[in-house]
Formats: C-alpha cells, structure tokens, sequence
C-alpha cells in the first residue's frame, strides 16, 4: 500500500515538475529583446544580468496587459501628487480688500468696436452705472464672433443660448441691486478643454470633437458665481498642443498669415481680435505665455494649483496650470480673484488667498532681472532692453540675478512626456491617435508612442531632480518680489514651469514687422498680487496693451 502510494505521487510530481518547466519555459523573455531595449535607453547590463530578468519581465508584461483591461478616463488623477512648496516656505497672508481701478467718468463709446476692447473695469463701470446693459453687451460680442470667427478661426461653439440667459439674469439682479462684482454682466470665452454641459467639449482633437461632458468645469462655476457670461468656447490647438485644430489653424489677428501660436490659440486670438472682454486658458509648457506673446495681449500663467482643474482635459497632472488672457494685467488680477481658491475635486489646490492693491511706484519692490539673457542678440533685444529702462524709471532699482543652471532642464521634459502618454494611452492603443491631423516626428501621436519607453526609474529620478530645482529657486526667488526676463531666453520657460512659478507675459511693442512682442515677469509661489500690480504699472507708462490689429478694430 505504502509503496503504491510512492508511485502515485512520484507520477503526479514528475507531471507537475514537466508542466512546471514547460510553463517556466513559455513565461520567459526573450533576452535578444531585453538587450535590445536595454541598448536603446542606455544600459549596459551583462548577459547573465538580462538572463536573470527573463521572468521579471514576463510577469512585468502580463501585469501590464491586466492593467491595460481598466478603461482609465482622462480625469482620473494619479495617486502620486505634485506640490511646488518646498519645505520651510511661508505663503504670504493677503489683505481681505483688493483696491481696483475706478472710471467713474467714463461714458460709452459711440462705436461697438471701441466697446469691445474696452477693459473690465472700464466694461463695469458701463454695467453698473446703467450706460449699457449686460444682454447689450453680450450680443454685441456675439455679432463680433459671428461675424470673425471663420477669419480668424478661433472659435469651435458660440454659447448663445446660454450666454443670453446668463446676461437676463444678470441684468435683473443688477436692477434688483445684487451686484456681484466687477466681473458680473462680463461675456468672457474658454479654451475648449474646460467642459460645459449641454455644449460639445472637443480637446480640439478630431477623435473627440463629439465629445460632449456633462460636467461644469471648476473655472466656469467660479466665473458664474462671479456673474461672467459665457459666450463661447474656443480653439485649443489638439490635445493642448500648438495651434493646429481639427477645423484648421488659429489666425493671429495682427497678421492673418500666421497662426496664433497655442495651445491657447483661440483665447489668445479672440481676446486680441476684441470678440470677448477676456478668456481663460491653460499653460503646462508655454500654452498661455506663447499665444499671448503672439496675439499682443497679457496672459497670466498662475502659480500650479492656484486654479482648480476639474472639469478641464488633463495633459501633465504635475504641470497644468489654468490662468486669465485679457487686456492687461489689472483685468488678469480681477480674473484671478474669482477663480482662484480650492476645488474639492483637484488636491493640488490651496485655500490661498489673494488681493491686488494699486501702486504708484516700484521703489521698496525688489527686482531682479536676468541679465545673461538680455545681454543675448535676440530678435526682440532692443525692446527687452528698453523694458529695464521703462522699469528703472518707473523706480526699479534692478539687480542682476541667474536662475539655477545646474540641472538638466531641458531633460526633465520627459516628466511632461510620461504624463501626457498616460493621459492619453488609450488613444494610442486603439490607433485613434491616427485621427489626429499633426502626424509629425514631433506630435503628439509619435511623442505618445515613444514616450512608451520612458523607464519608470527615470520618470521617478527625473522628479528627484526636480524637488531640487524647485528647492534652489525658490532659495533665489525668496530674495526677489519679482524676476524680468526676455520671454523666450533660455530654459527660464520650462524651468518656470517645472517648479510651478507663476509668470506675467505682457505686450512689449513690435517688431521691424509689426508683430507683437512681450516680456515676461516671474513671481513668487502665490504672489500674482505683485506680478500684477508692477505689470499695470508698466503698461500705464508704456501703453501697448492699447493698441489694436487694425482689421479688427473698426
């Protein structure tokens, strides 16, 4: 009995011993692939060390095939949070009352276009002392995108219906003495990545332009609250890239042979071109800073979670940033002031506050300016130097600072990479990404894919590095009220970006073609107050935020 019993399980242990080595053999990579891989990201391991990872990447590969069977939707926020404060910082205590311009003489201009690029304040002042009513001026800003909206192409859905509403009601609680603010009865348009429901929210991207989100972005609940109207829905170059849509290119109003840059091409655009009082975009590498630069108008890139993003397309949770396009620096505070604060539904937001005082002078403001970069032949090098002397006259007792130059900036783009791929994963497996128009080495179709083999090791590393940039700039920066820089000079753009510090683009005049130029204000984590208060300053003396593209100025 004993010894039948042995032979039983001696068959049984030699069937489960084959079955185990055929199964061990069919999990196993292949380790011709695993050196390959190894050479194109740049590690040397040995034979025996890829012989050892033959099993590790097979389970690695089914765990990633069981993961890839949970549809992930695009507001889905990774566990793993971004917060730009680094340790021992102390956010600034603001006063409870901002102090905004008045224009208590100002009567309404005869001529429409004369209205549409009137400033909040100045469009307030008309509302609340009854010259033009919030339904009179919302229409007139329809017609405008109406009647430009194919010119420059900045446009993907007119909101009447909704604006129309909004405007009554704002016009009975003006009457009824309700009035919420200098923003209430002010038509306004967003970047199509923020959703409103009843109205199609496109990314615009080919593969979503039916896409209809039944969700009110954070942003536009803010600005209703606020009394905002919203007239439209504008262009975003797809998926927050450039200012290529599925309908076409965003035109710049001030030369309709180029295109308004982007990824905030139709708030640029349309702001400039006066169809709306202000808009809202998004910036995670440049997407405000650029299209306003362009455009000839003032964006206002905030610091990284002053905004919150629910409701908004998700590109790079660790860099999305939301913040005001207007007239200029003083309609972007009036702007912040309502739309900043927490969102229950985004934790990279605070309950930080915020004021805007106005100031007389830039004495008492330390100010520092990046001297290497404006000593750098540019095309735009005469009017970023004619900005140190507008700002010295203005009181700034300008010190010459660098920003850290010891890390690899420019390398930890793969952070963005990695993110946007995520974000976007399964667009690229279902091949949709084939919809999309750019389809160049550079878009987002290749970027995605090739963003595929980005080790997570180096992901993780890359973001190691960067806790330390954001450490040694915010040690320069606790020196400074606020940094002047040339727009577009060095790596001062993405590595503004990466630390999550907020920064005022502002008009600067024009070059020898008569496109616009700017120059860029960098601030503390928080202080958009001041970036804002010497910006208006400086456009108070200079006066380019005034000037309009002729076509669209009549």
């Amino acid at each position: 009995m004993i010894r039948n019993t042995i032979i039983v399980l001696a068959i049984i242990a030699g069937a489960f011993s084959q079955s185990f080595a055929q199964r061990e053999t069919s999990v196993l990579a292949d380790t011709s692939a695993i050196r390959k891989s190894l050479e194109l990201i740049g590690l040397p391991f040995t034979p025996a060390e890829i012989l050892q990872m033959q099993r590790g990447i097979a389970d690695q590969k089914r765990s990633y095939e069981s993961l890839r069977k949970t549809e992930i939707p695009n507001q889905w926020i990774p566990s793993l949070g971004f917060n730009p404060i680094p340790a021992g910082f102390k956010i600034h205590v603001f006063p409870v009352k901002s102090d905004w311009p008045k224009f208590v003489d100002l009567r309404k201009p005869g001529n429409e276009a004369d209205i549409a690029f009137l400033t909040v304040p100045e469009l307030a002042q008309l509302i609340s002392s009854r010259q033009i009513t919030s339904t009179e001026l919302t229409k007139l800003y329809l017609r405008r995108l109406n009647q430009y909206k194919d010119t420059l192409l900045c446009v993907v859905t007119i909101t009447e219906e909704l604006a129309l509403k909004q405007a009554a009601q704002a016009d009975k609680e003006i009457a009824a003495g309700k009035y919420r603010g200098l923003l209430h009865g002010i038509p306004y348009g967003v970047k199509d990545l923020m959703s409103v429901p009843g109205y199609p929210t496109t990314w615009g991207a080919r593969p979503y332009k039916d896409q209809q989100i039944e969700e009110t972005a954070n942003v536009v609940t803010k600005l209703t609250e606020a009394g905002a109207v919203l007239v439209a829905k504008l262009t975003s170059g797809a998926l927050a890239m450039g200012d290529v849509w599925f309908g076409g290119t965003t035109r710049n109003p001030w030369n309709l042979k180029r295109g308004s840059s982007g990824s905030s091409a139709g708030p640029a655009s349309a702001t400039a071109a006066g169809l709306v009082a202000f808009a809202i975009g998004t910036e995670t590498l440049g997407s405000i800073v650029s299209p306003s630069t362009r455009c000839g108008v003032t964006g206002l890139r905030t610091t990284y979670g002053r905004v919150g993003r629910t409701g908004t397309m998700a590109l790079s949770w660790s860099m999305d940033k939301i913040g005001p396009i207007c007239r200029n620096a003083v309609d972007c505070a009036i702007v912040l002031s309502a739309i900043h604060g927490l969102d229950s539904q985004d934790p990279a937001t605070t309950s930080t506050g915020f004021s805007y005082q106005q100031i007389k002078s830039l004495k008492g403001l330390k100010i520092g300016y990046l001297k290497n970069y404006f000593d750098q032949n540019s095309s735009s090098k005469k009017t970023d130097s004619l900005a140190l002397v507008y700002f010295r006259e203005l009181g700034a007792d300008l010190i010459p600072v660098t920003l850290p130059e010891q890390f690899p900036v420019q390398a930890m783009r793969i952070i963005l990479s990695a993110e946007a791929a995520a974000a976007f994963d399964g667009l690229t497996l279902s091949n949709r990404d084939s919809l999309l128009n750019a389809q160049e080495a550079f878009d987002w179709p290749n970027t995605f894919r090739t963003a595929r083999l980005i080790p997570a090791v180096e992901y993780i590393q890359a973001n190691r590095i960067r806790e330390q940039l954001i450490i040694e700039t915010n040690k320069i920066m606790q020196d400074f009220d606020l940094i002047i820089t040339p727009t577009f000079a060095g790596n001062q753009l993405t590595l503004t970006n990466l630390t999550g510090h907020p920064c005022l683009v502002i008009p600067n005049g024009f070059d020898k073609d008569g496109n616009p130029l700017s120059i860029s204000l960098i601030g503390n984590l928080y202080r958009e107050d001041i970036l804002c208060e010497a910006g208006s300053l400086y456009q108070d003396k200079t006066g380019y935020f005034k000037i309009k593209p002729i076509l669209f100025s009549r």
